[in-house]
C-alpha cells in the first residue's frame, strides 16, 4: 500500500531529513505496537529489519512498550505460584 501525505511546503521545508518516509513509517509502525494492533513480528516486518533484537531495540527507543498494569502483575505472579505448588 501507498500513501500520499500533502505537507504544506512551508511545514515541509522545516521537516526535511533524510528520509521522511521511513521515518513516519517507523513512527506508526511503534504506534500501531503501543497500541496492540501488531506485535513485534508485524513491526519486523513493516521495517525490515533483520532480527528480532533489532525490533526489539527499536521498540524500547521509540518508548513502544505494551500496557502491563498491576492486575496483569498479579495474574502472572498467582500463575507462577500456581505451577510451583504443583511441584
Amino acid at each position: 500500500m501507498q500513501i500520499n501525505i500533502e505537507i504544506p511546503e512551508n511545514i515541509a521545508d522545516q521537516l526535511q531529513t533524510s528520509n521522511l518516509s521511513r521515518r513516519i513509517l517507523e513512527l506508526i509502525a511503534a504506534d500501531s505496537y503501543r497500541q496492540g494492533r501488531i506485535g513485534s513480528a508485524e513491526v519486523r516486518q513493516i521495517l525490515n529489519f533483520s532480527s528480532r533484537w533489532e525490533t526489539y531495540q527499536f521498540l524500547k527507543d521509540e518508548k513502544a512498550y505494551l500496557p502491563y498494569t498491576e492486575d496483569d502483575l498479579e495474574q502472572d505472579a498467582q500463575a507462577i505460584r500456581n505451577v510451583l505448588a504443583k511441584e
